[in-house]
């Protein structure tokens, strides 16, 4: 179904940002990247209250290969 767009402004993009408005056949990444963090770490907002214990962030990765983007060109 066609969107109708009114103004966007957009500020800044990433490296790897996707800015998307209206239809699209296809969406790919050109970058991968594998992030660890703690609990509570990526929480955004006004008053955000996170109550955490003990708490570790498993980095371990037995498989060592993961997920590729090989063919999005």
């Amino acid at each position: 179904m066609p969107a109708i767009v009114g103004v966007a402004q957009v500020i800044t993009l990433g490296n790897s940002s996707v800015f998307h408005i209206g239809d699209v056949y296809k969406i790919m990444p050109f970058a991968t990247a594998k992030t660890f963090s703690g609990a509570g770490s990526f929480n955004t907002g006004d008053q955000v209250d996170v109550n955490n214990r003990l708490s570790s962030t498993n980095t371990s990765d037995p498989d060592v290969i993961d997920q590729n983007n090989f063919l999005n060109m």
